[in-house]
């Protein structure tokens, strides 16, 4: 199945977990790590595992705290014993591929795949090998924490290079992508705008950290009805072509033409 969009609620905010699972993204993520001050990292945890345990919502999940640190291995300690059955356990600050590999030997299988996120310029570079682990099926390119750590800004330029890296190192090894969430949860125009630079790019998911913010990351996602007119058209010339090169307007329809023609089918039925 193919996400568009992920919310993230803070960890320490109950009050807010059910209005988040209904607020039509198409993943939840209750956030443990950035989102909680240390004081309050035992207490989350046990409030989210409890609602995670008892939920009705088969989309929601949860992120645990970065793995260097002690807060990671509590977490881990009390997904051990959880016999949850979660959509995805996200992983932030991911580093190396031996990371993501003992942790996928620590917890069970039907916990979970694995999202890990892209943070870092180690991460950057060692994106492939984190998203070669099998049990990685969803990434995400942390811009926010990239810039922290190489010292740029937070410019769409600035990025570019960081955000097409890590498109190639997901779809070489079949993972999904996801953006950056905007950080600026009041201009919902730029959010929309750079939503649809990132899916210039191959990116066709974001995280959001508001609500207000899924509707337009759907619309920037969605295929126009211009888009899905030439997708049909593409794939009917191909099948009339028995499979063969084909003639479109002028212009040669082949195989990674028709490929680009069945994802914005497959985005138009999820709009």
């Amino acid at each position: 199945m193919h996400y568009r969009s992920q919310l993230f609620v803070p960890g320490n905010r109950p009050d807010r977990f059910e209005k988040a699972c209904t607020a039509g993204a198409d993943l939840v993520c209750i956030d443990l790590e950035d989102a909680v001050g240390s004081s309050e990292k035992d207490s989350a945890r046990n409030t989210v595992l409890d609602f995670l345990a008892s939920t009705k919502h088969k989309h929601v999940s949860l992120r645990i705290n970065s793995l260097d640190t002690p807060f990671a291995k509590d977490d881990i300690a009390a997904l051990k014993t959880s016999e949850l059955k979660l959509p995805f356990l996200m992983i932030p600050k991911t580093v190396s591929k031996s990371e993501i590999a003992d942790l996928d030997d620590d917890l069970p299988n039907d916990l979970g795949p694995f999202f890990a996120i892209i943070e870092s310029a180690v991460g950057l570079l060692n994106a492939a090998d984190i998203f070669s682990v099998g049990r990685v099926k969803l990434g995400m390119y942390g811009a926010v924490d990239y810039a922290g750590d190489v010292g740029c800004d937070l410019s769409w330029e600035s990025h570019l290079y960081a955000r097409s890296h890590c498109v190639a190192a997901a779809i070489a090894h079949d993972v999904q992508l996801f953006d950056v969430p905007h950080i600026d949860v009041r201009d919902l125009d730029d959010c929309e705008a750079t939503t649809r630079k990132a899916k210039a790019l191959g990116i066709y998911a974001r995280s959001a950290i508001h609500p207000a913010q899924i509707a337009r990351i759907h619309a920037a996602l969605a295929p126009s009805k211009d888009e899905v007119s030439h997708a049909q058209r593409v794939i009917a010339a191909y099948q009339s072509a028995g499979g063969n090169v084909a003639l479109l307007d002028g212009k040669f329809i082949e195989a990674p033409v028709v490929k680009a023609a069945q994802r914005v089918l497959e985005f138009a039925k999820l709009s």
